[in-house]
């Protein structure tokens, strides 16, 4: 009981904030405006862990690297308390477990853009239909134009209707619900077998 309380608690807690990390990056990858009260929310909750590693990890040909490895090092660290508080025994000195670590907090840094891709794409097509005027659609654009761009090039709007964003959320959904849920058991599997 203990155990599931404090997965829950970890992986939550943890979670959001690779998702906080992970948005901080792709906003100003996208070269998005931090003014806005969704871009200060970000700031403010994840200033106190990117500004003092900053120092040591600076920003790669323009790119936020700072936020991009915390959010990275936030997983390796979240997936290995979780599996140190499960009741199998493993080897963390092995390192074929350290291996399977690391992609595992890879393949959860793939997980949650995909999320947050997922998120801003259903929120610009909702706001584009009920508020195409909300001072968020420009942050929701600059994030989601990149990939439904590629896309319309292929697909053009039918009847007027342009339905990328359909068809990019079932793509994010095709690669969460297969491949991602495929692919983390089993590298944790491979860990659990290696303890």
């Amino acid at each position: 009981m203990l155990t599931s309380v404090l997965d829950f608690l970890i992986r939550n807690l943890l979670e959001f904030l690779i998702l906080l990390l992970l948005a901080r990056f792709y906003l100003q990858a996208a070269k998005v405006s931090f003014r806005h009260p969704l871009g200060q929310f970000v700031l403010a909750l994840t200033n106190w862990v990117v500004l003092p590693v900053r120092k040591i990890i600076p920003p790669i040909k323009g790119y936020d690297t700072t936020s991009l490895m915390m959010a990275w090092i936030t997983a390796f660290v979240m997936h290995s308390v979780l599996l140190a508080i499960t009741p199998w025994p493993f080897d963390f000195s092995s390192g074929a477990s350290i291996v399977a670590l690391v992609l595992t907090a890879t393949l959860e840094l793939i997980k949650m853009s995909l999320y947050l891709l997922f998120a801003a794409v259903i929120g610009q097509a909702l706001m584009s239909w009920l508020s195409p005027y909300n001072p968020l659609m420009p942050t929701l654009t600059g994030l989601t134009a990149p990939f439904l761009r590629p896309i319309q090039k292929i697909i053009p709007p039918i009847g007027g209707v342009d339905i990328s964003p359909l068809l990019l959320i079932l793509v994010i959904q095709l690669i969460l619900n297969v491949v991602i849920a495929q692919l983390e058991p089993m590298i944790l599997q491979s860990v659990r077998m290696i303890g």
